[in-house]
Formats: C-alpha cells, structure tokens, sequence
C-alpha cells in the first residue's frame, strides 16, 4: 500500500515537473523573440523612412525571430504531451 501511494506522489510531482519545464521552455522562446526583435524594429522603421522600397527585405528580417516562439511553443507541447 505505501509503496503505491510513494509512486502515486512521484507521478504528480513528474506532473508538475514538466508543467514547469514546459512553461519555462515556452517564456524563454518569447523572451528570445523580443530581444531579437528588439533593435530590428527602430532600425526597419529608419531604411523603410529612407527607402521605401526596402519594405519587402525590411520585413523579411523582422518576421524570422519569430521562428523563436514557434520552436518554444512546440518543445512546450513536446513536454506536455510526453512525446519525448
């Protein structure tokens, strides 16, 4: 009996485990994506007011970071779903 309660708690604490692993995986894509696009917007904003033609190449540079989030949230949903 004790040692199915013992592995009964462990399971929960694993639970939690990877609810944490998961949230943290999570935030540091979106804290990632913020830095990486953090000097990008101001510097975009200053080409397009010079060279309006530049908008297409501008937003290219700008939209790649968010891979970042992308990737978090999947290695999220890796954890949470136990694939791994």
């Amino acid at each position: 009996m004790r040692c199915r309660i013992a592995t009964e708690v462990l399971m929960v604490v694993a639970d939690i485990g990877l609810a944490y692993s998961a949230a943290i995986v999570m935030a540091a894509g979106l804290i990632a994506t913020g830095i990486a696009q953090q000097g990008m917007g101001a510097a975009g904003m200053g080409i397009i007011g010079e060279k309006p033609e530049k908008f297409g190449t501008v937003l290219f540079f700008f939209v790649i970071p968010e891979t970042l989030w992308i990737i978090g949230f999947v290695l999220g949903v890796i954890l949470l779903l136990n694939i791994l």
